[in-house]
This record gives C-alpha cells, sequence and structure tokens, in this order.
C-alpha cells in the first residue's frame, strides 16, 4: 500500500492542477492504463477544482492498494447544503469570480462520479468528503 497526500488551498486559482498533475503522473508510474490514467485525472481535476472554489481548502489523499487506487477527498466546511441538487448537471454555486475565471459550470460533481469506478459523498456544515475507487484495467497499456 502506497499513501500520498496533497493539501489544496481555497481560491489559490494559480496553482489549480497541480495536485491532479502530480497524481496523475503517480497514477501513470504504477502502470495504469491511458484510459484509466484519463478518468483519475479527470476525476482528481474536478474534485481540486471543487475545493479551491467551493471549500475553506482541504486535502487529497492517495492510496494504492494494486489494483486499486482510492482518492479521498476532504475539505473544511461549509458543506454542500443540497446533495441532490449539487449532483444535478449544470447547477452550481461558484461565485462570479470562479466563473468568470472559467470554473463553476456546475459539472465537477457528475464528472467524478462518471469517472470513477466507485463513488461516495458525505456533506455537513464541517465540509464534504468524497471517496472514489478506480481499478487498474487488466488490458496492456498502450
Amino acid at each position: 500500500m502506497t499513501i500520498h497526500h496533497f493539501d489544496v488551498a481555497a481560491l489559490d486559482y494559480e496553482k489549480a492542477g497541480q495536485v491532479s498533475s502530480q497524481i496523475k503522473k503517480l497514477v501513470k508510474s504504477y502502470g495504469f492504463d491511458p484510459t484509466t490514467v484519463r478518468r483519475i485525472a479527470v476525476a482528481t481535476y474536478e474534485a481540486e477544482i471543487n475545493l479551491i472554489i467551493h471549500s475553506h481548502g482541504g486535502r487529497i489523499t492517495l492510496n494504492y492498494e494494486p489494483p486499486w487506487v482510492y482518492l479521498i477527498i476532504r475539505d473544511i466546511g461549509p458543506g454542500i447544503p443540497d446533495l441532490e441538487k449539487a449532483m444535478r448537471p449544470g447547477w452550481s454555486t461558484a461565485t462570479k469570480e470562479a466563473q468568470a475565471m472559467g470554473f463553476g459550470a456546475g459539472l465537477g460533481l457528475t464528472n467524478i462520479q462518471k469517472n470513477s469506478d466507485t463513488f461516495r459523498i458525505a456533506s455537513n456544515p464541517s465540509g464534504t468528503t468524497l471517496e472514489l475507487g478506480f481499478k487498474q484495467s487488466t488490458e496492456e497499456s498502450a
């Protein structure tokens, strides 16, 4: 088992994508096929952006237990008041500032769920936790 932790600061748009890029490199080094690497990168990027836009900061933890990569994304408040709405494509609570920079289209959680093999979300006013799983393909890497 291999574990890595990555902290993500709230409102740090300048560093947006750095953690997901590091995770993509790690997953490639574990020998994951390109399709699964892409799915992990998409889900991680969306989660990282959500931490930057919607929370007071948080952490992404990667846990590699062959043949799985598990990601745990935990943030520090304010939580998601209505998970059902938040899971609808296009629904967003992003600020005008975030939207002006091209973020906050309301597709983050649905993209995360679509790209994950396993997906769990829990939220309360203290914060939100996502637990994602990605299984390594048995296909040969290209």
